[in-house]
């Protein structure tokens, strides 16, 4: 009970950074600028947006006259997006609590292992591009003027939490270690038999 508790904590953790994930990559606001006190530039990874109290927004229309970190974050979001999928299949087929692989315990322990380092893979990878690209905009923050530069948004904040909870619930599903404590119960149990037999001799 207690393996199947925390490979459910797991995938809902996992479930939830994904979500997290998911909604960073097609957010708005990656970076931001203020102009005055009320007029706001937002940039995200697929549109920017403009305005005032209003808002409008465009899609970029060329991916080649997209900067170098929008186009390698894009491409990296998307690919944890994807590997976070595959370890959504693959988790759920190994978890005890379905009725996957029923007949073959070993191995649908080993695949949800696979699944939950799945998922700590794309987790890392979300938090590594995420922490990149802060680093690009902070390095061009300080060598460009401040007054015309961009400042990284809430995306940003949101990407990172959901790398995070990913990572975290990859590490509960990978976790072997409830699920090999049956094995020296049933060693004991098997000891006990030939000290129950040698007793019984002497009655």
């Amino acid at each position: 009970m207690a393996s199947s508790g925390m490979q459910l904590l797991g995938f809902f953790l996992s479930l939830l950074g994904v979500s997290a994930t998911v909604a960073a990559t097609f957010m708005v606001e990656w970076k931001r600028q203020a102009q005055g006190k009320t007029h706001r530039i937002y940039e995200g990874l697929w549109m920017s947006c403009s305005g005032n109290e209003r808002t409008t927004c465009e899609l970029y229309e060329s991916l080649l006259k997209l900067p170098t970190e929008v186009q390698a974050t894009r491409a990296v979001m998307l690919l944890s997006v994807f590997l976070s999928a595959v370890a959504l299949m693959v988790s759920t087929v190994g978890m005890k609590c379905t009725r996957f692989m029923d007949d073959k315990s070993e191995s649908k322990s080993t695949t949800a292992m696979i699944g939950g380092i799945m998922f700590m893979v794309s987790g890392l990878v979300t938090v590594v591009i995420t922490s990149w690209y802060v680093d690009t905009i902070v390095k061009t923050f300080h060598t460009s003027n401040k007054l015309q530069s961009f400042e990284f948004g809430r995306a940003v904040f949101v990407s990172w939490a959901g790398g995070v909870l990913t990572m975290a619930g990859g590490a509960f599903l990978s976790c072997r270690r409830c699920s090999r404590s049956r094995l020296p119960a049933s060693m004991n149990s098997n000891q006990l038999l030939p000290t129950v037999n040698s007793k019984s001799n002497y009655v």
